[in-house]
């Protein structure tokens, strides 16, 4: 699933504490889920350490948390369930200057998969799914530079136009210019909708250091 990198910024952070990182390290390479006492005994940390660090960890959405009685009774007298902890299925990845490599590949198989069973244009497809994708990703806010910024394309407002600083496609676009363009320009398109912007117009208008498209009012 695509995600800002703000998000993952943040989780990222939280492994730069180091106790917080030995425990996690420990965490995902156990088979099983492990509880605060298994990782207290196994590392040497205090329980009210490996507590705190490891429910930061689930807050993050780095470690998944569930309940289990390890004594296999159940009923009255049978205790609390453990807290256990194991590796979530999230993915973060973090990249200066921002690019969203998963986002394209994702648009790029859909348009694919869509054109062989159909048998209509993938360039096509693609365009329409990536407005789509970027009506999406605009969430229905109301403020079209705030949405290009959460999403990395660095906005620069210029008088009358919005100049995008970043691509986030950018190897793509050098080996696949056109087609990662276009796919770039729908996104776009669909961001403007999506906050319903209805003054500035998407254009594809490359030059050095900038991303293709340009923003511009009628």
């Amino acid at each position: 699933m695509y995600e800002t990198q703000a998000g993952a910024l943040a989780a990222v952070a939280a492994l730069d504490e180091p106790t917080r990182r030995r425990l996690y390290e420990y965490v995902v390479r156990r088979p099983e889920p492990v509880s605060r006492d298994d990782v207290a005994a196994a590392l040497g940390v205090p329980r009210a350490t490996v507590a705190f660090h490891l429910d930061r960890l689930v807050e993050e959405q780095l470690l998944a948390v569930g309940h289990e009685r390890r004594t296999g009774r159940t009923g009255p007298g049978a205790g609390r369930p453990a807290k256990l902890y194991r590796r979530s299925d999230r993915q973060v990845s973090v990249s200066l200057p921002e690019r969203h490599y998963e986002l394209a590949g994702g648009l790029l198989a859909a348009a694919v998969e869509e054109a062989d069973e159909t048998g209509a244009s993938a360039r096509e497809i693609l365009g329409r799914r990536a407005r789509e994708r970027g009506a999406e990703l605009a969430g229905g806010g109301s403020d079209i530079v705030g949405t290009l910024e959460e999403n990395g394309f660095e906005p620069r407002v210029e008088g009358a136009e919005v100049l995008l600083g970043n691509c986030p496609f950018h190897r793509l676009a050098e080996a696949h210019t056109r087609l990662v363009c276009e796919m770039n320009l729908g996104l776009v398109e669909g961001m403007l909708e999506g906050v319903g912007e209805c003054d500035l117009q998407a254009r594809l208008a490359p030059q050095p250091g900038f991303c293709c498209v340009r923003l511009a009012r009628d």
